[in-house]
Parts: C-alpha cells; sequence; structure tokens
C-alpha cells in the first residue's frame, strides 16, 4: 500500500505545471560595445591624455567634457574630476577579452598623481558599475556618492538576475583606506558584490525622495574564482530581513550608506529608504551595483578584479 501511495505521489508531480521562466538580456550587459573618451589632464600633474570607458554605444570622444547617459543606463567608477582648476581621471573599469568576446574588468587600486614639486596625491577607487549616471566633473572627495545618481526607472518584477563571472582576490586580510594624502591598513576583509535593488519611489513637496524595498538580490563573492557561468541571483520580495536568504548586504541603505538621485528638480538628494514594500508594491526605479569590494568609498582590499559578463534577468512566464 506504501508504495501504490508513492507511486501516485509521483506520477501526481510529473502532472503538475511547472512554473516557466524566461530570460531578458539587459541594454549592453554583454559588454561588447563601449564609449571611448579621451580626457587631457592637467599640465600641473603630467598633460597625460588618459582613456575612460564607458559602457555604452561604440563612439570616440575627444574632449574634456562631463558624458550625457543619454544612450546608455550604465555607469562605473570611471572618474572625470576637476579639483581646484585641476583636470584628473581614475579608471578602474576597462574591456577586456573574456570566453565570448568582451568582458568588463572592475579592479580595485589607487588612482595617484605627481603633482609638479610637490608630493604625490593617491585615492583608492573601487572598481564598480551600476545603472544611473556618474554627475561630472567631481569636485571633491566629500560625500563621494552624492556625485552618482543611483537607478533608472523600471516597473518589472524579475524573479532573479542571472550573469557570467570571475573574481581574483588577493585573501591579505588587509583592507586600506586611501584618501588624498592620507593611506591606512587594518584587518579586514572585501568580498565583491552584486546587488540588485527594486525601489518604489515618491517625492515629497520639498524634493525629497522616499523609497520602499520592493525587492532585493544580493551576492558576495570572498574568494577567488574560475569563470562562473549563468550565476542567479534570486530576488527576495518584501521583508528580505524575515526571509530564508537574508544575509550582509540586504540591509535597507540609510544614513551614511544612502544612495543619491536628482530629484525633479535637478537637485541632488539622499534616497531615503524608510522601509520594506508590502506584497504588491509596485516597482518605480531599480539599482544594479557590480563591485570590486564593499566596503564603501575609499576603502578596500588593493588588487580586488571582479570579470563580469552577459547581465541577464529572469521573469516567471
Amino acid at each position: 500500500m506504501e508504495k501504490i501511495k508513492i507511486t501516485l505521489l509521483l506520477l501526481l508531480a510529473t502532472l503538475l505545471p511547472v512554473r516557466a521562466q524566461r530570460v531578458e538580456p539587459v541594454q549592453f550587459g554583454d559588454f561588447e560595445h563601449w564609449t571611448i573618451r579621451h580626457i587631457r589632464e592637467s599640465d600641473i600633474i603630467g598633460g597625460t591624455v588618459q582613456t575612460l570607458y564607458v559602457v555604452g554605444p561604440d563612439e570616440t570622444i575627444d574632449k574634456n567634457e562631463p558624458y550625457s547617459y543619454k544612450r546608455t543606463i550604465w555607469a562605473s567608477s570611471n572618474a572625470y574630476a576637476r579639483v581646484m582648476g585641476v583636470t584628473k581621471t581614475s579608471v578602474t573599469v576597462e574591456p577586456e577579452k573574456g570566453p565570448t568576446g568582451l568582458c568588463a574588468r572592475l579592479t580595485t587600486r589607487f588612482a595617484s598623481c605627481q603633482v609638479v614639486g610637490l608630493m604625490e596625491i593617491k585615492v583608492l577607487a573601487t572598481g564598480a558599475l551600476y545603472w544611473g549616471r556618474m554627475l561630472e566633473p567631481i569636485t571633491g572627495v566629500k560625500d563621494p556618492y552624492s556625485f552618482m545618481d543611483w537607478g533608472i526607472p523600471f516597473t518589472k518584477r524579475p524573479s532573479a538576475l542571472i550573469l557570467d563571472c570571475k573574481a581574483e582576490l588577493p585573501a591579505t586580510g588587509m583592507l586600506t583606506k586611501g584618501t588624498t594624502f592620507r593611506q591606512k591598513e587594518f584587518p579586514g576583509e572585501d568580498p565583491c558584490q552584486i546587488m540588485l535593488l527594486l525601489q518604489n519611489r515618491r517625492e515629497d513637496e520639498d524634493g525629497n525622495i522616499h523609497a520602499l524595498r520592493v525587492g532585493t538580490a544580493v551576492l558576495r563573492i570572498g574568494k577567488s574564482s574560475d569563470w562562473m557561468k549563468n550565476l542567479r541571483v534570486p530576488v527576495i520580495y518584501g521583508d528580505a530581513s524575515a526571509k530564508p536568504g537574508y544575509g550582509a548586504g540586504m540591509e535597507l541603505l540609510k544614513g551614511e550608506r544612502a544612495l543619491y538621485a536628482v530629484n525633479s528638480r535637478g537637485k541632488r538628494k539622499p534616497i531615503l529608504e524608510e522601509g520594506w514594500a508590502e506584497p504588491g508594491t509596485p516597482c518605480t526605479h531599480a539599482v544594479l551595483q557590480i563591485t570590486a569590494g564593499c566596503r564603501g568609498a575609499f576603502t578596500g582590499a588593493l588588487g580586488n578584479t571582479l570579470w563580469v559578463d552577459n547581465i541577464r534577468l529572469e521573469y516567471p512566464e
């Protein structure tokens, strides 16, 4: 009798409908297309022409000017800065040949310059890709996230983020904090991070941006690996803190960890994540961030490198 019951249960399972999934590519998510920007740095730091890369349409720009981001959803930690009249660049994201064509390489390194007749200035920069805009030119190191317009309008409800990636972490157990003339080392780890946040945003009468967290997908990579193909990062809807799989990096972004966006009046404002969205709350914006480290501005593990390719979103049929 028991065998008959088991057989019937197995037969019933085969007759139940399987929830099909479909996968959609993300704009420029195969990293086969890049905009090349040639920026000439100031003579006082050498006057070298540096190359900055943007994930976007194939074109070359030979001007010291802010990038418009009109034809791409991707920004990065590559920076065009003009501080006290001095033009400087930082390059931490570059195209590189991967298993199926071009991919993106993100690296944590020092952005340094030697001022003629003065000491060398060094700032630690972590390689990062994100959806949104870099608000150029950068004019200082205070509140670095305020120079980024995080997120894009987005109303869909994906079940997962899918990508190919490879990591190389020195695993020295040491972190470096580097801002202008000061550098220090201290113990710690710095995993690479892949994060997709779905938000419901609204703007109040004073132009402040309020948000509820609709969906959360976070993966941290804490050791070196070869290429991982079709890596799936599931989206947790609702209160992620009350569900299985909740971990580091999934918490609401508040206070010093708040991201920024440009409001309808053209002003930079912190995105105030005020809670977890109730079931059925519509999504209005998405933030995708892929970084070679997760310790915040000017702090990380030197040499951390993350390669990413073939970014896609999975949806239930």
